[in-house]
This record gives C-alpha cells, sequence and structure tokens, in this order.
C-alpha cells in the first residue's frame, strides 16, 4: 500500500480510504443495505491487513451505529490507534454546524469510535444558518483541545470552500486541509472551481463515490444487488445521465480488458492520475476488497487519460446543497 501526506498537517494516510457508510444496522429511513457487525469486521480485517488503516465515517451513518462497528472492531482486532487514522463528519444533525452543535456532536462520535481524538474531522456539508466564524472557531477549538488532528470539508461550492478558508486565515483559526466531494470519471464538475481552490490552498483531495457507486466497475449499467435496488440517493447521482454516462463505462470496461486489469483498478488509476490523494472505497466484498487493496496501483498515460475524459459532457452539480435544501446521504 502507498502512502502520502493528508494536506500539510504531516498526517501520512494511505492511498486508498475505507468508507464505512458501508457498515451499520440497517433501518427503512437510512439504508437498508448496510452490513451487520459480523461482517463489517470481516471487511475491516481486510483492510488492517493489507495496509489500508484509513477509515471514514460519520455520526448520521446508519444513525451512529456504523462508528459504533468502526471502534468496536478495531479494538477487537488489536489495532493501535497510532497506526489508523480515523476521520468523521458532523452537518446531517441537531444545529447543523452551529459551535454547540459541534461540540456536542464530536463528543458522541468520540464516545461511539472510543477513541480520545480523531485524525481528521470535516463538515459534511455547508451550513447556511450559522456564520463561518461560529463555524470555524468550533472546529479550531476541537484542534486546540487536542480532541481532532485535521480539519475536512465535504461537498459544498467552490466559493463556499474559499470563503470559510479565508475566515480560518483570517482568524487566525485551523484551515481545512482535506476535501472530500463527489469526484469520478461519471461527475468531473468540481474541476471547475472547487477543486482548483483546494489546490491553491495545499488540501488533500480524498473524493468519495470513487466507483460511480459501482457503476465503474461493471461493463452494464444495471446490475443486482440489494443497495442498487434500494438506494434512493445512487439513483439520483447517477441515473439521470445515464445515456451519456454508459459511453464512459464502457470505455472503462474496454480499457480495462486492453490492460488486463479490473473496472475498478482503471476508474481509482484514473482518479490518482488527476492528483486525488485517497480515493473513498465503501467496501462490501472480502474477496473483492482483498484484491483490490492487493493490485497495483495503476499509471496510466496521457493518451489513455484522454480517452477516459473524452466523452465526458457537463452534469447537474450533484453534492453541494443550494440554500434551503437538506438530504440524506
Amino acid at each position: 500500500m502507498e502512502w502520502t501526506e493528508l494536506g500539510r498537517t504531516g498526517i501520512r494516510i494511505p492511498r486508498i480510504c475505507v468508507g464505512c457508510m458501508t457498515f451499520g444496522e440497517r433501518s427503512a429511513d437510512f439504508h437498508q443495505w448496510t452490513l451487520g457487525y459480523g461482517d463489517s469486521r470481516d471487511l475491516i480485517r481486510v483492510a488492517l491487513e493489507e495496509g489500508a488503516c484509513f477509515f471514514d465515517t460519520a455520526n448520521c451513518y446508519s444513525h451512529g451505529t456504523s462508528e459504533e462497528f468502526l471502534g468496536r472492531a478495531l479494538r477487537e482486532l488489536g489495532a493501535r490507534r497510532d497506526e489508523v487514522v480515523i476521520a468523521s463528519k458532523v452537518y446531517f444533525n441537531e444545529g447543523q454546524l452551529s459551535a454547540l452543535a459541534i461540540a456536542r456532536e464530536a463528543e458522541g462520535t468520540l464516545r461511539r469510535l472510543g477513541t480520545d481524538y480523531l485524525d481528521l474531522y470535516l463538515i459534511h456539508r455547508f451550513d447556511y444558518g450559522h456564520p463561518p466564524e461560529e463555524t470555524m472557531a468550533a472546529l479550531d477549538a476541537l484542534v486546540r483541545a487536542g480532541k481532532v488532528r485535521a480539519l475536512g470539508a465535504s461537498s459544498m461550492y467552490g466559493y463556499q470552500f474559499h470563503n470559510l478558508q479565508l475566515c480560518a486565515d483570517r482568524l487566525g483559526l485551523t484551515p481545512f486541509s482535506a476535501l472530500q466531494n463527489h469526484y469520478n470519471l461519471l461527475y468531473r464538475e468540481d474541476e471547475r472551481e472547487l477543486i482548483p481552490v483546494a489546490r491553491q490552498y495545499g488540501v488533500s483531495l480524498i473524493p468519495y463515490s470513487p466507483l460511480a457507486s459501482g457503476h465503474l466497475c461493471h461493463a452494464e449499467w444495471d446490475y443486482r444487488s440489494l443497495r442498487s435496488g434500494t438506494d434512493r440517493a445512487r439513483r439520483q447521482k447517477y441515473d439521470a445521465t445515464r445515456e451519456q454516462d454508459q459511453v464512459i463505462v464502457s470505455r472503462v470496461a474496454e480499457m480495462a480488458a486492453r490492460l488486463g486489469v479490473g473496472m475498478a483498478e482503471v476508474a481509482l488509476g484514473w482518479l490518482w492520475g488527476r492528483g486525488v490523494a485517497a480515493p473513498i472505497v465503501g467496501p462490501a466484498d472480502p474477496v473483492r476488497f482483498r484484491q483490490l487493496l492487493r493490485a497495483q496501483p495503476l499509471r496510466l498515460g496521457e493518451g489513455e487519460m484522454r480517452f477516459l475524459e473524452e466523452p465526458y459532457r457537463a452534469h447537474e452539480v450533484v453534492g453541494a446543497l443550494p440554500e434551503g435544501q437538506v438530504v440524506v446521504p
């Protein structure tokens, strides 16, 4: 497993992050396709054995049970706290990003994970309801208290991310070192503004949905799985542009066959070629997950990158929330 630095923090991270939205108790009002504790523990074991010791979860994933599963598994598997990197998020909760909410939710996250600190704490979305100064000061307080090592942000508009960084700089507060945005071969809208702003500040990209919820792993758009049949967010993100995006999927399949690798390796190789630090992969099957982690990172040439990128057409923005809109991730 290759490693890199998270922003300019000095924190070392593997080049693949384990997405923990897959872990947790199923529920009709969140996700019906998550994995129970035993299956989650098996996947966390594979990650640890293969050196993928960077885990991303959130306070809202499966109503907190994702954090509980991760913390319990790490303890039972004997993982040393200083040898794993744990990230979690705050926003989809009462009070969103108010100072009170951030302090409360951070304590809840630490309790559920069974740890004294987070390596990375991210805001899950931009909060229109509270001043940036309040949010950034509350996050900075967690860093100064030793409860958080580094800060990050998830999907938002480029100007919002820029303004939050300016706010931190103006007030002498801890800036963001990581950006967890929606980014893959089927969705590249953040290349216009958000990603350039992140690079301006030396922020590491750790995108979610690097495999487009599985679409970049299968030659055909439709495939049978519990998640494909019940995940509304997955359909909302991708089905509207199915026809134009299938062209890209077909090119990924063609290149994978030509190179003798899996489609997922091609999709991740493209992201690394685009300067991504650590794409967040949500595992479901231990065998396939181990194979992916053991695969040699793919280095694509300029011609191969162009071949994959050429069919892309502009999409509606997915991820950043317009004012007044709140969605479940």
